[in-house]
């Protein structure tokens, strides 16, 4: 199951008395914050998980199609590691 912003903003919207556009403000100032902390610290949410950038090396991808290889450069990604009580209700 897929979740999108607007899913999340919706149910900010029925749970609580926040209209959609302040939702919308919630959510994605509540994302940057993650974004912006987690360049320099994880950021733990308690219950919840915690959030970091990762490295990926720099490495050799192929195109399928014309078998051409090509070297895909270093980059950062956000990682996420849901905590022990977050992967019990999931299994």
């Amino acid at each position: 199951m897929n979740v999108t912003k607007k899913d999340i903003i919706k149910n900010i919207n029925k749970e609580s008395l926040l209209t959609i556009a302040d939702g919308t403000i919630l959510l994605e100032s509540f994302l940057l914050f993650i974004k912006e902390q987690a360049k320099s610290n994880k950021v733990k949410l308690s219950n919840f998980g915690t959030f970091s950038f990762k490295k990926t090396l720099k490495r050799i991808g192929r195109n399928p199609k014309t078998k051409d290889s090509y070297i895909i450069p270093q980059s950062r990604k956000l990682n996420f590691k849901p905590s022990n009580k977050i992967k019990e209700k999931i299994n």
